[in-house]
């Protein structure tokens, strides 16, 4: 009997030794990288790509508000200075960045709401910091990095005192964005989980428009 007993147990230990190893081995892939490595990593990744399609999920919490408010959509982005949104109803709203101009168009409004940006905060100056390796951090944000499972998190923390306090990208070796998290000092959160990425579509002039 203490030999049956025995006999039975042996599967049950061969499973949680198993399981011990897996989770050893995930851990094991989590770490902590240099803010020059993942900025690199970034860079590298996503010099391959010229344009790119998703569809969205868009989390927003409010500091002032219990539940968060929940959104699908989709985007479009051609480099090196556009980027469009729209998100699909009951919230619905259209909005296109060229470059250092964002115009808006929300609810049954035709009329865009139009907002010049600082010139250091276009695209195409973030853009033109890519063109080549990276080899210093950018002056006024700190960086923190990480790889977990061939998976790149990198946290942009602007030193000066705006809206934004932080900015997480987690994404792929190839430049693929998986998830967008824009943390504000007043506590509102909003994370964006992009799906079905299409990279190199060929998008045109034509695809970035709000009408």
């Amino acid at each position: 009997m203490k030999c049956m007993n025995q006999a039975r147990l042996l599967p049950t230990i061969f499973v949680l030794l198993l399981v011990m190893l897996l989770l050893d081995s995930t851990i094991c892939t989590a770490r902590t990288i240099s803010p020059l490595e993942g900025l690199e990593a970034f860079r590298r990744g996503f010099a391959g790509i010229t344009d790119f399609t998703a569809d969205i999920t868009q989390e927003k919490r409010l500091s002032l508000m219990k539940r968060a408010m929940v959104m699908n959509g989709s985007l479009r982005f051609k480099k090196p200075d556009l980027f469009f949104m729209e998100i699909n109803p009951p919230f619905s709203s259209r909005m296109l960045l060229r470059d250092t101009v964002i115009e808006q168009v929300a609810g049954r409004d035709k009329s865009p709401t139009r907002i010049a940006l600082p010139p250091e905060q276009g695209l195409k100056q973030w853009f033109s910091k890519l063109a080549a390796p990276v080899t210093s951090l950018p002056d006024g944000v700190q960086v923190r990095a990480d790889l977990t499972n061939s998976v790149y998190t990198l946290t942009i923390s602007p030193a000066d005192k705006g809206q934004v306090s932080d900015i997480s990208i987690v994404f792929l070796e190839n430049g693929t964005v998986r998830k967008l998290v824009i943390n504000e000092r007043n506590g509102d959160r909003a994370t964006m989980t992009l799906k079905n990425v299409r990279r190199n579509v060929g998008l045109t002039e034509k695809d970035f428009r709000l009408e």
